[in-house]
C-alpha cells in the first residue's frame, strides 16, 4: 500500500466535509455558533463581514443569522470550486436575507475592504507561514475602527509534553468518534506539510505587529483554540 495523497479540498473531500470535520475538530460546532453570535454584536451597518476560507459555508451561515442590519454584505472566500459548489447548493435553502458574495480565490489576492467582522476558522494554517504576516496585515488595514477578527486554529505547545499530551488527546477524541487506527495514521500523514500549525504565542505576536489593540483566546479544547483580534 502507497503512502496517502496529500490533503486537498477537492470533490471528495466535499461530499463529506461536515461529518468529517465535526469527528476531527473538537468544539468545532461551539465555535461557528459564536461566531454567529460574534457578528450580530459587531456586524455594523453599511459593511462587509467576510468568511475566509469559507468551505461549504458553516460559519457564513451563523453569521448571516445574527447580522441585525439589512445593508450588510457576506463576502465568503475559497479557494476550492468543488467546496463553494456545494456551498452554493446549501446558502439556497437558508431563508435569511443578507447577500452573501462567493469567490474562488487564494486568501493571499484577496482585498479587504470596509469590514467590521472577519473570520478565519481553521484557515491561516493551510497558508503558507511565510505568508501569514502579510495576509493578517491586510485583514487589519481593512477592518474598521472597533471592528474584529476571529481566528481559529489548530495550534502547537512551547512544551514539548504539553504538545504530545494534547496530540495524543486529539488522536484519542477521533478514535472515539470513529476513526480507525489507520484512518487517525492516514490522515495524520495526509495533512503533514499541507497544515501547518503554530503555537499561540507567534499568533498573538503576528496579531499584535499587525496593529490590533489586544488579542486573546476565548476558546480551546486540546490542540484547537479559537482568538479574537480587535481593532
Amino acid at each position: 500500500m502507497g503512502e496517502p495523497a496529500a490533503f486537498a479540498f477537492d470533490d471528495s473531500v466535499a461530499r463529506v466535509f461536515p461529518d468529517m470535520i465535526k469527528r476531527s475538530v473538537p468544539g468545532y460546532t461551539t465555535i461557528v455558533a459564536m461566531t454567529g453570535l460574534l457578528a450580530g454584536k459587531y456586524g455594523a451597518a453599511g459593511t462587509c463581514l467576510y468568511d475566509l476560507g469559507c468551505s461549504l459555508g458553516a460559519s457564513t451561515l451563523a453569521m448571516r443569522q445574527h447580522i441585525r442590519h439589512d445593508n450588510c454584505r457576506i463576502i465568503a472566500v475559497d479557494n476550492s470550486q468543488a467546496m463553494l459548489d456545494q456551498c452554493r447548493t446549501i446558502l439556497g435553502t437558508d431563508t435569511h436575507h443578507t447577500p452573501v458574495d462567493l469567490q474562488c480565490a487564494d486568501l493571499q489576492t484577496i482585498n479587504i475592504d470596509n469590514a467590521s467582522v472577519v473570520v478565519l476558522n481553521f484557515t491561516l494554517q493551510f497558508v503558507p507561514r511565510a505568508a501569514r504576516d502579510e495576509v493578517i496585515k491586510t485583514i487589519y488595514s481593512g477592518l474598521r475602527p472597533g471592528a474584529i477578527m476571529v481566528l481559529s486554529e489548530k495550534v502547537t505547545f512551547e512544551d514539548a509534553h504539553l504538545d504530545a499530551l494534547n496530540i495524543e488527546l486529539h488522536e484519542q477524541f477521533k478514535r472515539a468518534n470513529g476513526y480507525s487506527e489507520l484512518e487517525v495514521a492516514q490522515k495524520r500523514s495526509a495533512l503533514e506539510n499541507v497544515l501547518v500549525p503554530e503555537t499561540l504565542a507567534a499568533h498573538k505576536r503576528r496579531i499584535a505587529a499587525a496593529g490590533f489593540a489586544s488579542c486573546d483566546v476565548w476558546f480551546q479544547c486540546f490542540n484547537f483554540a479559537s482568538m479574537i483580534a480587535l481593532k
